[in-house]
């Protein structure tokens, strides 16, 4: 059965709290045949990926990441975090080293300082805020502090007593660093970074968890889980689990520092008899509902309204992974670039795939000049050949009345009468291929199953160095062939050749 997914993710709105949430995806690199930098960052590009969290500073993938526009999260891993912590010159060093040296081109905008540092290496704590503020020292030395944030990824386990939400703590064993450490992102303007697994919280739980409660799964209303102190409703684990490190830090009297969920996801395959809840099935439901959840600026019950961005764990399964069959498979890629899985994402509100060998379709991508738009318009209705009668005013595709609207049929002909050839979903940038069919109301675009549109046979698709079929007109719009035959190579073509 085809197995097409589409990171979706990641028409993400923008990161800022006040311009929505986004979802951003983990790359873990413990793969047998991981593909290169650049055959990684034109997957990114072909899912429409915004955000990224790296686990490293891996020099390769930042040159790949350069003027891409992708925002990168670096890692200072957890085996340098002992020498930064003690010493202001590594630090210096490795922000000059790993950060400095890429910017602006690499649009590196947060400094993770280790990874769950209390829980798994808890020697290295007394150092964390240390090392935290000398890599934030030397951001400022380079006058870089006010676009890349410092801070630090926990384990959801450092709370305690997380349900009710309203009761939770953070284990006070750690209270002389989270005190300062709280105190510093506040000072900074940072977030806390916390890793949510409903997946291990539900397998945990000897059957008190209810699965569709950790799948994000609609519950009846006497089903829902309340907390008695604040009377507030949770629907599902990761909503909660997020409520409680905010009543944690508020416990602690930090009221204004947000989260930003660093991991989370649902692995796909486990060893049926110990992991029974790592299925396809399961990890569809969780992402696809994660997804939705996090775009739809919903906010959570404590904090309605206010972003919860989320990077999804992860890109790839990571087949090198030690220990159980479920470590292995938490990607939603093979390396090869195949889904693992399709991702169920109506009603997100963003553009994303399913089957992109027979049901693709061309539109016009968002936040692009719009004069761009027209002028590519103009060509696809002219030069391009395309019947654009159903966009006139009084015609089926008419509404809504826009350039977007009107780029996005006639793109979508354009893609279908050429035979959906490489290069010809582009238009020099405006335009990317979806497999969410944007037909609507009685306008039916071109592969939908409806009648709109016509298919002349095999056109050349649109080049500044091509004719078009029409009589020799060429074309104003580059068709990024050399990054198509790049992904062809190894990778899944599915949504913008950027």
């Amino acid at each position: 059965m085809p197995m097409f997914i589409v990171l979706l993710l990641l028409l993400a709105v923008s990161a800022a709290g006040d311009e929505g949430a986004f979802v951003g995806v983990n790359i873990g690199t413990s793969v047998s045949d991981m593909p290169s930098p650049t055959q990684v960052v034109a997957l990114l590009k072909t899912q429409q990926v915004t955000d990224v969290r790296l686990f490293d500073a891996d020099r390769a993938m930042l040159l790949a990441l350069a003027n891409t526009g992708i925002k990168v999260t670096v890692t200072v891993p957890n085996n340098q975090l002992l020498a930064i912590g003690q010493s202001n010159s590594t630090a210096a060093n490795w922000v000059a080293k790993n950060v400095a040296a890429f910017l602006p081109a690499t649009n590196i905008t947060a400094i993770a300082v280790g990874n769950e540092v209390l829980t798994t290496i808890p020697n290295a704590a007394p150092v964390l805020v240390s090392a935290m503020k000398f890599i934030h020292s030397a951001l400022v030395a380079s006058n870089l502090d006010s676009i890349v944030k410092v801070s630090t990824p926990h384990s959801s386990d450092i709370i305690l007593d997380s349900f009710p939400p309203s009761q939770a703590f953070f284990n006070r064993t750690w209270n002389p660093i989270l005190l300062p450490m709280l105190q510093f992102l506040q000072q900074t303007n940072s977030y806390f970074m916390l890793n949510v697994y409903p997946y291990y919280v539900y397998m945990q739980s000897n059957g008190v968890i209810a699965l569709d409660y950790a799948l994000f799964r609609p519950l009846p209303p006497n089903k829902e889980a309340v907390d008695s102190n604040t009377l507030l409703h949770y629907t599902n684990v990761f909503d909660a689990v997020v409520d409680a490190c905010y009543f944690a830090m508020s416990f602690l009297n930090f009221t204004n520092v947000r989260v930003v969920v660093t991991e989370s996801g649902w692995p796909s395959h486990g060893d049926p008899s110990a992991e029974p809840a790592a299925t396809i099935d399961n990890a569809d439901t969780y992402n696809s509902n994660l997804i939705r959840h996090v775009l739809n600026n919903t906010g959570t019950p404590k904090h309605p309204g206010i972003p919860v961005s989320t990077y999804i764990y992860e890109l790839y399964n990571e087949d090198l992974k030690p220990g159980p069959t479920s470590e292995k498979n938490w990607g939603l890629f093979e390396a090869d670039g195949t889904p693992v899985y399709t991702l169920h994402l109506t009603g997100s509100g963003v553009v994303l795939a399913n089957d992109t060998t027979n049901q693709t379709y061309c539109i016009a991508a968002s936040g692009v000049d719009e004069k761009l738009l027209q002028a590519a318009l103009d060509w696809a209705c002219g030069p391009g050949k395309v019947d654009c009668k159903p966009i006139l005013q009084g015609q089926s595709c008419y509404d809504p009345d826009s350039v977007q609207a009107h780029a996005s049929y006639a793109f979508n002909a354009y893609y279908h009468q050429t035979g959906m050839s490489p290069g010809s979903c582009d238009f020099k940038g405006v335009a990317s291929i979806t497999t969410t069919d944007p037909s609507h109301d009685s306008c039916i675009f071109t592969g939908s199953g409806g009648k709109n549109g016509s298919f002349i046979g095999s056109a050349i698709a649109p080049s500044s160095n091509s004719t078009a079929a029409s009589g020799g007109s060429s074309s104003p719009f580059g068709s990024s062939i050399s990054t198509f035959l790049m992904i062809v190579e190894g990778l899944l073509v599915v949504t913008t050749l950027l």
